[in-house]
């Protein structure tokens, strides 16, 4: 309820930019999925711009249209993968091979820059 009730302050306003940084990162795994759910459907009716921080790849891909990955110290911006997996989206959609794949895609990345040990 915490987050939800923070979502619904941060949306009152009617910001063009919706700036959230770990904001399920504290939740169970099952309360995570909801609220992912609940994003994506405040994204489908709002269309705001959403800089969502995350540190789950596949929570990343399940919401973004792009993800930027970041190197190790000291970050920068090393990539910008556009994610082409079609909406409406939903837990099914964590299935697809295309979703897959690029989660894949992403982890091989990181490894690569030494961000996953």
């Amino acid at each position: 309820m915490q987050q939800r009730a923070s979502i619904c302050r941060a949306l009152i306003h009617d910001p063009p930019l919706l700036l959230m940084d770990e904001p399920f990162g504290a939740l169970d795994a099952l309360t995570r999925e909801r609220m992912n759910l609940e994003l994506l459907r405040i994204w489908t009716e709002s269309r705001k711009t959403v800089l969502f921080i995350t540190h789950s790849i596949p929570e990343a891909v399940f919401l973004s249209d792009r993800v930027a990955v970041m190197s190790p110290r000291p970050g920068t911006i090393s990539e910008v993968i556009r994610v082409e997996v079609p909406r409406p989206r939903d837990m099914k959609t964590m299935e697809s091979p295309a979703f897959v794949q690029l989660v894949g895609r992403i982890r091989a990345l990181l490894q690569a820059q030494g961000g996953l040990d």
